[in-house]
């Protein structure tokens, strides 16, 4: 991945700025695609605002910071009040990964007309410039996208999994909810001790979509 370099204060800096606005754009996003598939609740909740104190979970942001996983912020959102309960939930829960792939196709457009070029952290780094901003804008929010779709409760991908499938199958594999948050703490720990299986899953589409966003 693109997120090399030493780890320093202005490594540290930039995780928590981009994290914070990946973070709360992906939320907002979640509510705002609710809303527009006729949700009344993101409106009544007051969550359709760019305001990161309104989104962030920030146990979870600093554990992605610091550690490299947590949780996002949490959208709160009734399908049963959509128009179409099943493809306007499916939009409105893809909505925030796909944010974050928005996020960083727009470092990508920036990146090829030349405004900025990657650079990483030296170990005396205190401030980081505008160039490793936008090194970790890219990598963390294609990041974000990637994970946040891999098809195991409680991340999106796992909604989305359950949306796309049949009536009859989706209920099936809705029971094994529980089994699945199991597996993805497992490989989250199995990742922290250095046993990458996280990488393995998503290090390939994440170098391919790194050559298609920046032409490599």
């Amino acid at each position: 991945m693109l997120l090399g370099g030493q780890f320093n204060l202005a490594r540290l800096l930039s995780y928590a700025l981009v994290m914070l606005i990946a973070m709360t754009i992906h939320e907002y996003a979640h509510n705002y695609v609710a809303d527009k598939m006729g949700d009344p609740t993101p409106r009544q909740m007051k969550r359709l605002t760019l305001n990161p104190m309104v989104h962030i979970d920030w146990f979870g942001w600093l554990m992605w910071v610091v550690v490299g996983f947590g949780t996002l912020g949490y959208a709160i959102i009734n399908p049963r009040y959509m128009r179409n309960q099943r493809w306007g939930y499916l939009l409105a829960v893809a909505a925030g990964p796909f944010s974050n792939l928005l996020l960083a196709a727009f470092a990508a457009i920036l990146f090829r007309i030349g405004i900025w070029r990657f650079d990483y952290f030296g170990a005396r780094d205190i401030i980081p410039n505008f160039n490793q901003i936008m090194t970790v804008w890219f990598s963390l929010n294609l990041l974000l996208f990637l994970f946040n779709l891999i098809p195991l409760y409680p991340l999106d991908g796992w909604k989305v999994l359950l949306m796309l499938l049949p009536p009859r199958e989706s209920a099936q594999v809705a029971r094994y909810e529980r089994e699945s948050y199991f597996v993805l703490i497992g490989l989250i720990l199995l990742t922290l001790i250095g046993v990458g299986v996280l990488g393995w899953v998503i290090n390939p589409p994440f170098n391919f979509l790194t050559r298609v966003l920046l032409g490599f």
